[in-house]
């Protein structure tokens, strides 16, 4: 990610190129390519895994995306898109919808779909939801209104203020008949809402739903395949022995990723608290585990992210800074001060992160507290 190009990701032809604390994205070549560049890739990625792997546990800022980290991740969620792409339909859909669209374009006839038609429309609008969540809000359905009747203007309707206002309410219902569908089956997040999960006396449908915040990608993701609850249960108390002993990284790494979907289930069913999640989940409050967490429930590394963030930040935080005046002012000044005569990236952090702490007129040293965790 080079921040000269606005943090694009560029090519690179060395690994020398790298600089500090850069990030990087590790993209394996496909079998299509010769051999020489097939192993030329694994030794980049292994020359990487290696220099990764050197850096402390307190700072892992390098972030590596491939494909097996890909097909092991626990669900194939993603992002809600900024735009939402409406999907391509089966054959004979798409072959009504083309035609619709030609007429609306020539003379401005609208389309009136027939029962199959809208049936189908309407699932595959659900299929391509599904892929992000099942809880959509009201916001999200009028952007997928306003996409398919901007795909498809022949499907606009004629009466109505947004063009769009009957399929809003049909892909309402159609969702939460699907949702009914995914509950029988078996799927945990739509499950935890059913009302044998809910407070006694309070058994209302609408009481209560829980569903993933705007960040949280895989709220609460199924089981690993063949494992049950007594299953992954007996691997969560063997890491409560297992985080005690001596390099054994690894394989409490392994033991954490495989009980993700286990330990998700229990802090959205549960909603425990720290000091009896901590005694449960021990392994979780470590630096590392703290960020492969982040990253299971976002996608997104929180560290490389937060900081490459900082960086794009940090000059107007620092006009911001040059600019205050009195007290305040003069100890920003010898922040400032003190980062000029440091080049070291680590500095330049901390000068910010402090500085921003002072202009809000918070004290530094309270920016983190340890509450007895250890």
């Amino acid at each position: 990610m080079d921040a000269l190009f606005g943090n694009e990701f560029m090519n690179l032809t060395s690994v020398d190129e790298m600089q500090n604390r850069s990030t990087i994205r590790v993209i394996p070549l496909t079998g299509a390519s010769t051999p020489q560049s097939s192993t030329s890739a694994a030794s980049l990625c292994s020359h990487v895994t290696e220099e990764s792997t050197s850096v402390s546990d307190g700072c892992v800022d390098t972030d590596i995306l491939s494909s097996t980290e890909s097909s092991e991740s626990p669900s194939s969620r993603s992002f809600w898109p900024s735009i939402f792409h409406v999907p391509q339909f089966i054959y004979d859909a798409e072959l009504k919808l083309k035609q619709g669209n030609v007429a609306y374009r020539e003379n401005g006839t609208l389309l009136i779909p027939d029962p199959k038609l809208k049936s189908n429309i309407l699932e595959g609008l659900v299929q391509e939801i599904v892929r992000y969540k099942v809880y959509v809000t009201d916001k999200q359905f009028n952007m997928i209104g306003e996409a398919l009747i901007s795909k498809h203007p022949c499907l606009t309707e004629k009466g109505s203020l947004t063009g769009y206002a009957g399929w809003k309410a049909s892909l309402k219902n159609k969702l939460a008949i699907y949702r009914t569908h995914l509950r029988k089956l078996g799927c945990r997040e739509v499950m935890i809402n059913s009302l044998k999960h809910k407070p006694e006396g309070k058994t209302s449908p609408a009481f209560g739903i829980k569903r993933p915040r705007r960040s949280e990608v895989n709220y609460c993701p199924p089981y690993p395949t063949g494992e049950s609850d007594a299953s992954l249960e007996r691997v969560r108390v063997e890491l409560l022995s297992g985080v005690k002993k001596r390099n054994n990284r690894e394989v409490v790494k392994m033991k954490m990723e495989k009980t993700f979907a286990y330990r998700r289930y229990e802090v959205v069913r549960d909603t425990p608290m720290i000091k009896d999640f901590q005694a449960r989940w021990p392994a979780l409050f470590e630096t590392s585990e703290i960020n492969a967490e982040f990253k299971r429930i976002t996608t997104v590394p929180l560290q490389s992210r937060f900081f490459s963030q900082l960086d794009v930040l940090s000059d107007k935080l620092l006009k911001l800074f040059e600019k205050r005046g009195r007290q305040i002012g003069k100890q920003l000044q010898s922040i400032l001060a003190h980062m000029t005569q440091n080049e070291d990236t680590d500095v330049r952090w901390e000068c910010v992160i402090k500085g921003l702490c002072m202009y809000l007129n918070e004290d530094p040293e309270n920016l983190v507290r340890v509450h007895g965790w250890r």
